[in-house]
């Protein structure tokens, strides 16, 4: 395994999916499909009938597992309340790869409405930036979001990322 599989804040819990937060997700992904969907993929964002959704949760498990995405729940130090999740990707400068072709990261993340505005998307960006730090084959990370999305666009400025560049 390249990165841990629990990482801990102060405040957050962050480890990888399994079918058995379906349950937790589903109401999550229903109150908040028009926050999540114009920002993060329709396969991430929509919500689905328990056992699609489990089975959509089991496959990122399934693939943090062997390396080739580490999609992390973010959940209150409690363990119970999800909060959203902050996931990294294998890149190179082309695009999202296998791990052994990479070197570099992506860094990608949502949050629940009703959370944000208290630095948990921050916080949990840090702890996937210090574990991304440690693995060696990473010599860049790179954070990437929608323009539009200012939220979004304020958490790399707040841990000290430089913008490199703006696509339209």
């Amino acid at each position: 395994m390249s990165v841990p599989v629990e990482l801990r804040t102060s405040r957050l819990i962050l480890r990888p999916w399994s079918g058995a937060d379906a349950a937790a997700m589903l109401p999550v992904l229903e109150a908040n499909w028009a926050h999540l969907s114009p920002w993060i993929p329709a396969r991430v964002a929509t919500p689905a009938p328990l056992p699609d959704l489990a089975e959509r949760l089991d496959a990122f498990g399934a693939a943090f597992a062997d390396d080739r995405e580490w999609r992390y729940g973010v959940f209150a130090n409690d363990g119970e309340r999800l909060l959203g999740e902050v996931s990294l990707f294998p890149r190179s400068a082309t695009g999202r790869v296998a791990l052994g072709e990479a070197d570099r990261a992506e860094i990608g993340y949502w949050l629940r409405e009703d959370d944000t505005g208290r630095g948990y998307v921050t916080e949990a960006v840090r702890a996937v930036l210090d574990a991304a730090q440690a693995i060696p084959r990473f010599a860049l990370i790179e954070i990437r979001c929608d323009a539009r999305n200012a939220a979004s666009a304020a958490v790399p400025q707040r841990l000290g990322f430089a913008l490199a560049m703006t696509l339209t």
